[in-house]
Formats: structure tokens, C-alpha cells, sequence
């Protein structure tokens, strides 16, 4: 490979890895936490890149709004990192740790979250507001059904 060439890959793995670092990304499950009380202190959930925050322009967004605390929050974290794998690689997941939002995550705080946690929101590729609400998406502890219907309608 010639030097020409390899400086053009070495640009577009670089312009790839810049347009993905708006999402955060490797999420798990915080440690500890309680699906029964407020007792977990630790925000629900872990990974890379959680303090990045916007909304891609040509991808589907799930933004993710809560504290550490809430029980309430957890669940709703455990239904989202489950179905983490099996849309990390079409939709940009962005978490907002609302007791320590970064400067970044301060627009999306102002135009998608209402004041009660946990609150999602999904965006379509298209920049379409398809779910902003407040409250878990299921009544039960591990039924993703309407949240993965969610995320299936967004990409």
C-alpha cells in the first residue's frame, strides 16, 4: 500500500470514529444495583462515552434521562442494556446521568426531558420525535416488548 493510500484509510477511520463518538457505547448494568428500593447510589448505567450527547443526523437516537436513587430508573436501565446488543451497531444510545449532566447533555436536558425520571425519548434517522415520555415502558421487571417496538419503529 502506498503512502497516499494509507493516509486516505487513516482519514476515514478517523471521520468514522468522530461521527460515532456522540453515543455512548459498552453499556452494562452499574453495580449493586436495587431493582426493589432506592437504595443503589451508583447511576444505573456503565460504559464508555456517557457524558457525549447529541442526536445523529442520520441515524436513530434513544436517549435515556434518570438519577441514581430511583428504582424506577433501574428498571428501565436494565431494559435498555438488554437491548443493547442487538441495536448498538443502528441506533446511538445517549445516557444522561441527570445529577451529573455535562455541558454537552445540557440542549438535550432542555428539549426532551419534563421533569420525572426515568424519561426516554426516540428519534428517528429523520430527526422525527417518535416517544418522549416519562414512567417506565412496561409494568414488569424485564419486559422489554414496548421498548424494543420503540426502538424497531425508530430505525
Amino acid at each position: 500500500m502506498n503512502l497516499k493510500a494509507f493516509a486516505s484509510l487513516t482519514l476515514l477511520a478517523v471521520m468514522a470514529f468522530a461521527a460515532s463518538a456522540h453515543a455512548a457505547s459498552d453499556l452494562q448494568l452499574a453495580p449493586a444495583l436495587s431493582f426493589t428500593d432506592d437504595s443503589s447510589s451508583n447511576f444505573p448505567i456503565a460504559g464508555r462515552s456517557i457524558g457525549d450527547a447529541s442526536v445523529a443526523s442520520d441515524r436513530a437516537t434513544i436517549m435515556f434521562f434518570g438519577t441514581a436513587h430511583c428504582w424506577n430508573t433501574n428498571r428501565e436501565a436494565e431494559r435498555l442494556v438488554a437491548l443493547y446488543p442487538k441495536y448498538k451497531n443502528k441506533i446511538d444510545f445517549v445516557i444522561v446521568d441527570l445529577d451529573h449532566a455535562t455541558a454537552a447533555q445540557q440542549p438535550l436536558i432542555a428539549r426532551y426531558y419534563h421533569g420525572a425520571i426515568p424519561t426516554i425519548a426516540v428519534v428517528d434517522s429523520k430527526g422525527n420525535v417518535l416517544y418522549d415520555e416519562a414512567g417506565e415502558t412496561a409494568s414488569k421487571r424485564g419486559d422489554t416488548s414496548r421498548l424494543q417496538a420503540l426502538l424497531d419503529s425508530a430505525k
